[in-house]
């Protein structure tokens, strides 16, 4: 194959992915019409249910499914007798019963344990509207797959003893009841069969091994410590860009620049003929990445392409020094390009970064960008002796953490990184944010308002208690040898739980834990009564399902990770929220109108800082990306984003790093913490209880969204704000009757209608 052949077959390649790419979009589109339809059936499947007269075979011939899986949505329309179904309980009930103790043959170890439920009384507080707590069930224990419910006779004061029953052929599972909070006896349900299955595909998740390979699960990984530094960083040379207008703004002053075609090539030449030494180019407005998009078939495509546009006089960093990265960062909206002079490639490079990385400009111009960033640094100097902005708030956040490792004590040696094997375990069972659209009929069609909380700052709130060390493995067996006092114990401290979930009947309300799901979504939350799905859940969640005021959920422990409780973020987020208030103050004080902005830009900083110094602790795989010339082979397990008549542009998997600063543990910890929040946090005035905030401190059929760190409802909450990190701050009104969104996307929009209309008539918190 000659030059001019080769050429001809990559052209022809291109054409080819471009028509993949569309015909991909086709399929992606029928698919999610096709669950949509789906889930519309399931629903009316499950509202036909209610009618008394309704059968399960003309519906199911109505729906095109079998009797068996409308059964399945909705029990229901079960046409199988009453009492063929307790016979059948009755007779697996007389199988599984355990045999006399001078015949019984040793016992295996158990393969799930039942936690203890935790039920607390429904909170009252003055002023407070609080959801009514339904009387307790009769207690039922999962024999086979069928239900047995227990005689209430059988329970005595005090602690109940065990039920001990067969769940699957082989497998003991150990329930045990413990006295509630009001004095009666709480058990934790468990549903009656048949089970209703979880709407979307379910993911199964990794648990750890057992022998040899599982002790690596109860690992550090040798010679890696997060240490306190020995260095100060270096500060960069930054100014400040709106590439729409050419307005730069460096150090005390503002020029206008001419910046031709906003290649990278010549907003280099032009900001380093302004401005000689730059090192750093914050972009505050006009992303020229995006120039000429409509061109590439996606947005990456067309980042990828102006980054690696050519120029005579640069070419692609190839990094130095101990916070340089060498190639180009590829995102849709918040790229990296970093550069150096094509003459002197291994000398002193130049990053193009965005402005969003820090925060959202939002329309201020490039004075009120350097002046935030000039108080930010203030701010921060005022907690730090050596701090230093770097490229992005996720360096930065982690920098600032670095210097505040102890010098004394336990951990002044610095904490141990984990194996590989448990960061892998963690990445992949500890989930983020909860984002979560909740569809009719669990709530109206036709929305009498559409109210949005957001809790302000509230990561930082849960930074005050973090896992530390080796953690320890923690069997089944031994989570049953467990005292009730140790079982609770256990699941108040830092831990992370393989467990198996049951939503009790009669639970009307919102989901509690996450189950994994295949797709883009990843994590459902499943709140129908009876659904049973397996999943891994931190403490602060399981502690939540247990003791929640409404009614304890069923969760059956597989095994689990307990750490020591330490505090190794504390000192870094006490900081970071003083910084953090000192500049919210200032945005409400300057008399000067740029200042305030300035101010508030600042502290919005701050929390990225925070969120993505965070989020830089999880350090997943990296993917690394970069460029090779046109013709020379590409590193092995490529994938090729794009390319142009000079370079190839890829990216590729490359697994974990020696990072010394690499603790998912605590990333999964606050996260686990936060989505706890989400749906019941206590306001506290000293050790005392003086209020409660959450979706499940909202009426049933009224919560609409979970989004990260906020949620939506259909009507207002008397939830008191102080502006403290966590409280829930109403950020937007949009007065009904609103058609429910039937997507993301849609329910954006609506919310960005509600914010408007709540600053437009001033918010009443």
């Amino acid at each position: 194959m000659d030059r001019k052949t080769y050429t001809a077959e990559l052209a022809g390649l291109r054409e080819l992915r471009a028509g993949i790419t569309a015909a991909e979009k086709q399929v992606a589109a029928a698919q999610k019409e096709l669950d949509k339809l789906t889930a519309q059936r399931s629903r009316r499947v499950a509202g036909l249910a209610g009618y008394e007269g309704a059968q399960a075979a003309p519906i199911a011939k109505a729906s095109g499914l079998s009797v068996g899986d409308v059964v399945r949505i909705a029990p229901l329309l079960d046409p199988t007798p009453a009492t063929v179904r307790t016979f059948r309980s009755d007779d697996q009930a007389a199988v599984a019963a355990p045999a006399p103790a001078s015949q019984a043959a040793p016992v295996d170890e158990p393969a799930v344990a039942v936690a203890p439920a935790l039920t607390r009384p429904a909170p009252e507080v003055e002023g407070q509207a609080v959801a009514e707590q339904p009387a307790p069930a009769a207690p039922v224990t999962e024999v086979a797959d069928q239900a047995v419910t227990e005689q209430p006779a059988a329970l005595q004061p005090g602690l109940a003893p065990p039920v001990v029953g067969e769940t699957e052929p082989g497998v003991q599972a150990v329930t045990a009841s413990i006295p509630g909070a009001t004095g009666q006896h709480a058990v934790a349900p468990v549903a009656a069969a048949p089970r209703p299955a979880v709407e979307s595909g379910p993911r199964e998740l990794p648990t750890l091994p057992e022998g040899r390979a599982g002790a690596r699960f109860e690992a550090v990984t040798t010679g890696l410590v997060s240490k306190r530094p020995n260095f100060t960083q270096q500060a960069r040379s930054t100014v400040f860009l709106d590439a729409a207008t050419g307005d730069l703004a460096v150090r005390d002053r503002v020029v206008r620049l001419d910046l031709g075609a906003r290649t990278p090539g010549e907003i280099l030449d032009a900001v380093l003929a302004a401005a000689p030494g730059t090192e750093r180019i914050y972009i505050t407005a006009g992303a020229p990445w995006h120039d000429g998009a409509e061109r590439y078939s996606t947005l990456k495509d067309a980042v990828a392409a102006w980054l690696n546009t050519p120029s005579e006089r640069w070419t692609t960093a190839v990094g130095s020094g101990r916070d340089k990265l060498a190639g180009h960062f590829v995102h849709q909206r918040q790229p990296v390009g970093r550069y150096a002079p094509a003459a002197a490639p291994d000398g002193g490079s130049t990053e193009i970064r965005s402005m969003g990385e820090w925060f959202d400009p939002d329309g201020a111009d490039v004075v009120t960008c350097r002046d935030a960033f000039r108080l930010l640094w203030q701010a921060l100097r005022r907690h730090w002796d050596d701090a230093v902005l770097m490229g992005s708030p996720s360096q930065t956040g982690r920098d600032l953490w670095s210097r505040t490792i102890p010098t004394t004590g336990k951990w002044a040696g610095g904490y141990p990184v984990l194996s590989e094997e448990l960061r892998g375990l963690l990445h992949a069972t500890g989930g983020q944010g909860r984002t979560e659209l909740i569809l009719p009929p669990r709530v109206p069609e036709q929305l009498p308002a559409l109210v949005e909380y957001d809790r302000t700052f509230a990561y930082a709130k849960h930074l005050w208690k973090s896992p530390v060390g080796t953690p320890r493995r923690i069997t089944a067996a031994a989570f049953a040898a467990m005292s009730e006092a140790e079982q609770v114990k256990a699941l108040m401290s830092c831990s992370h739980w393989n467990i198996r979930v049951t939503v009790p009947q009669g639970w009307d309300h919102v989901g509690l834990l996450p189950a994994p799901v295949t797709g883009d979504r990843a994590w459902i939350y499943p709140a129908t009564p009876g659904a049973t799905f397996t999943t891994w859940a931190g403490g602060a969640e399981i502690h939540l399902a247990l003791s929640n005021h409404i009614a304890p959920w069923r969760i059956e422990v597989l095994g689990g990770l307990l750490f020591e409780d330490g505090k190794p973020l504390d000192e870094w987020g006490k900081r970071l929220k003083a910084a953090w208030a000192d500049l919210t103050n200032l945005s409400k004080l300057h008399g000067d109108e740029r200042q305030r902005t300035a101010a508030y830009l600042a502290s919005r900083a701050v929390r990225s800082v925070l969120l993505f110094g965070l989020g830089g602790f999880a350090q997943r795989p990296r993917l690394v990306s970069g460029t090779t010339p046109l013709g020379e082979a590409l590193p092995a397990g490529v994938e090729i984003l794009g390319q142009d008549d000079h370079v190839v542009t890829w990216q590729r998997q490359a697994g974990f790093s020696r990072d010394p600063y690499a603790h998912p543990e605590w990333a999964a910890y606050v996260w686990s913490g936060a989505r706890a929040a989400l749906l019941d946090m206590k306001y506290r005035q000293g050790k005392e209880v003086i209020g409660y905030a959450g979706a499940l401190h909202a009426k049933p059929g009224t919560v609409v969204y979970f989004g990260t760190d906020g949620i939506a409802l259909t009507e207002r909450q008397p939830w008191p704000y102080r502006g403290e990190p966590g409280d829930y701050l109403l950020k937007g009104h949009l007065t009904g009757p609103v058609e429910h969104p039937t997507s993301q996307e849609q329910y954006l929009k609506l919310r960005g209608l509600g914010r408007a209309e709540l600053a437009a008539k001033g918010a009443d918190q």
